[in-house]
């Protein structure tokens, strides 16, 4: 199979700008592109299937370069958007571009052999003056074209409508891939579904200016199986790969809930794991659903990809914690992530160095309407401190009996769980 082929077994192509790409990826080494604008600090899950194929290509000999908006940034794509983005200030952009550089630092290889290459398109845009773009880009672009595009007659047919500033969005977008086209031979843009607009005006305008033969490849967008957008908790929070924005447990835990209908899909879309190897999961799935190793191996390969080996331990470990193992020596961010659904209550420390007897101590939770009823389950054997059994009820709770900086972990039974937090 070559690497065209495994590209189409796996899925990954949606749609191409010319057949000739098939022959270019399989017989030569080119130069590609993906951009990513900075609206956020942290790049989130649904991006990371581009950034895994990049890598693909990389590994493939195919060179990669991410570009950065820092311009484009500044605008908003419409594209796959309902309303406008609220826009940010340059030096916010600054800030985000800076804490992504790192993400993608940990996924491709910016240094041996065939490095990736990271620009940023503030660095041409914003040499532009406003009558000087209109003039020297603006010209080169017919409205009748423009108003074509996908993105621009959805949103023209809405309610909220489009701005001027979002219409010209892929004029810029256009202005980069004929940048990259002459500054690097660069001759491939890649992106999701959505930006089949946005890629194919960069070939249009690159093609009009410098008679330049260049092309486009889209990938799908990810969705579930209800088609919903991958890449947002049940909760609509989005999944980050900032550790500190969401732990490497809550990243394994959301991707070990896939559905058995799309996991299959996602292994090949998200690791590197072979095709024969994807299929003997995918029977795994029909033989013993209930042991869900295929959504295992799903949430191992990809927190390790993003997070490392250290990432994974600790969302393997996190994981332990429901099933009963002792809770100790975690840090208040990833204790606080685990039991972010679980009730909580909030102490005063000073009263913990003092020594808090542990009945007061269940009683001042949800967990127990009174100390009688905390008396009784403790001498039932039915409470736990840190996942640990309690002793008698006579104990006196101190700062020993924290799990975490300033948190314990109390549990009634096999499933009640409240924190209890001191500050």
């Amino acid at each position: 199979m070559n690497f065209y082929q495994e590209l189409e077994a796996r899925g990954l192509i949606q749609d191409v700008s010319n057949p000739e790409i098939k022959e270019l990826l399989n017989t030569k080494k080119i130069s590609f592109y993906i951009g990513y604008d900075p609206t956020a600090k942290s790049l989130q899950i649904g991006n990371l299937f581009a950034i895994i194929t990049m890598k693909r290509f990389q590994i493939a000999g195919h060179k990669p370069y991410v570009l950065l908006g820092g311009a484009t940034g500044m605008i908003g794509d419409p594209s796959g958007k309902s309303t406008e983005r609220v826009l940010l200030t340059e030096e916010v952009i600054k800030e985000n571009i800076e804490a992504q550089k790192k993400q993608f630092q940990r996924i491709l290889k910016f240094d041996g052999e065939n490095p990736a290459v990271m620009v940023n398109n503030y660095d041409w845009m914003g040499q532009f003056s406003f009558i000087g773009f209109l003039r020297d880009v603006g010209k080169r672009f017919r409205i009748t074209e423009m108003l074509a595009k996908e993105s621009v007659k959805n949103r023209i047919e809405s309610e909220v409508g489009l701005s001027f500033t979002e219409f010209c969005y892929q004029m810029l977008q256009a202005y980069d891939f004929r940048h990259l086209a002459l500054n690097h031979d660069v001759i491939l843009q890649m992106g999701g579904g959505d930006q089949w607009g946005n890629i194919t005006a960069g070939i249009d305008y690159t093609r009009k200016m410098d008679a330049r033969q260049v092309y486009g490849l889209v990938i799908p967008l990810v969705t579930d199986q209800n088609g919903n957008k991958f890449g947002k908790s049940e909760g609509g929070t989005a999944i980050y790969l900032d550790a500190e924005m969401t732990s490497p447990y809550q990243m394994y835990q959301y991707l070990l809930n896939s559905d058995d209908t799309s996991v299959v899909k996602y292994l090949k879309y998200f690791t590197f794991l072979s095709l024969d190897e994807i299929a003997v999961l995918e029977e795994k799935t029909k033989s013993e659903p209930h042991l869900r190793q295929a959504q295992k191996t799903l949430a191992a390969e990809v927190v390790k990809l993003v997070h490392g080996e250290a990432g994974l331990e600790s969302a393997l470990s996190a994981t332990k914690i429901f099933f009963g193992e002792k809770i100790e020596n975690l840090k208040d961010k990833d204790l606080n992530a685990i039991f972010k659904d679980v009730p909580s209550v909030e102490l005063k420390r000073a009263d913990l160095q003092a020594g808090i007897p542990f009945l007061d101590l269940l009683a001042s939770t949800p967990l127990f309407a009174s100390k009688g009823e905390a008396r009784r389950s403790v001498d039932q054997k039915g409470v736990y401190l840190n996942n640990d059994a309690v002793p008698d009820n006579t104990a006196v709770m101190n700062e020993s009996h924290l799990a975490s900086e300033t948190c314990m972990v109390l549990r009634k039974g096999k499933k009640n769980y409240c924190v209890v937090k001191f500050s």
